[in-house]
């Protein structure tokens, strides 16, 4: 008997999008005795300064979210080299979202527990999407329902106001000065936050030079003033990129970096805050 299902969605296909792949990795079958068995989803987002995807921020954190009882989905989606930019990535996550929702059944996924965890830009992309859910009907020019229940940001590029613009460089690559400027005051994404936001985990550390933790922290007091639900850990060690901060995708043996992993737990603690399923 068969208890995980791995498959692969085209989102160009099914939406008419530039590109946008999602891979599906999921428990099958209902245990005996729960046949109205249902499980919340988390959509992977991996960063790569909207330049590349993520190896290492893709499956082992579906894997580790598929272990926490979420069914799992990474997106890969198109970056500043295949020729796109804003709003492509966006449209991207929320189709997946949608198409999650659209296909709960068959998912065993209750629609209304949709999760996005972002990494870096992949952070940035999701976060966007947590402010920005309500336009992608509009902006995609057909009904979508792209809203996260809520979203995981780690390390999350927010602003070009606080240290790194790398990522935003790449994702409004091809906007004249005058375009980018009016972008930004949305696209730095606290300054974007409204009662609306979706609620959002938040994970950085001290030692992240390349992404500052004053991303996380702009992000959360945004929320904070706009009485979102959060959640913000800042742990002192780390560098950029831990992912799941173990040793399988990381060779700092540093103790006090490997703590950082408890991350994952909190982050789908207070993901169960918004499902009614027992785990």
């Amino acid at each position: 008997m068969k208890y995980t299902k791995v498959s692969s969605v085209s989102l160009k296909e099914e939406y008419g999008l530039e590109g946008g792949e999602l891979e599906c990795v999921c428990m099958q079958t209902p245990f005996d005795g729960a046949p109205d068995w249902k499980r919340p989803a988390v959509i992977v987002v991996p960063g790569g300064g909207y330049s590349m995807v993520s190896r290492r921020e893709a499956m082992p954190i579906a894997s580790a979210f598929l272990a926490r009882g979420f069914q799992t989905f990474v997106l890969t989606y198109l970056c500043c080299g295949d020729g796109v930019r804003y709003p492509e990535q966006l449209l991207e996550l929320g189709c997946a979202v949608d198409y999650v929702k659209k296909h709960a059944e068959e998912f065993f996924v209750n629609p209304d527990e949709v999760f996005a965890v972002g990494f870096s830009a992949g952070g940035h992309l999701t976060a966007n999407l947590a402010v920005e859910y309500p336009t992608l009907s509009e902006k995609l020019g057909r009904e979508v329902e792209g809203k996260p229940a809520a979203v995981g940001l780690v390390y999350p590029v927010i602003s070009t106001e606080t240290g790194y613009v790398g990522s935003h460089n790449n994702l409004l690559n091809g906007y004249t000065d005058e375009a980018k400027e009016e972008l930004l005051k949305t696209l730095n994404l606290d300054n974007a936050v409204s009662e609306t936001t979706a609620p959002a985990f938040l994970l950085s550390t001290a030692q992240d030079a390349l992404v500052p933790a004053t991303n996380a922290m702009r992000f959360a007091t945004a929320l904070a003033k706009h009485k979102v639900d959060y959640e913000l850990h800042v742990y002192p060690c780390g560098s950029h990129g831990g992912a799941t901060f173990d040793y399988e995708v990381n060779t700092d043996r540093n103790p006090d970096f490997i703590r950082n992993r408890r991350w994952l737990d909190d982050c789908a603690t207070f993901f169960r805050r918004y499902t009614k399923e027992v785990f």
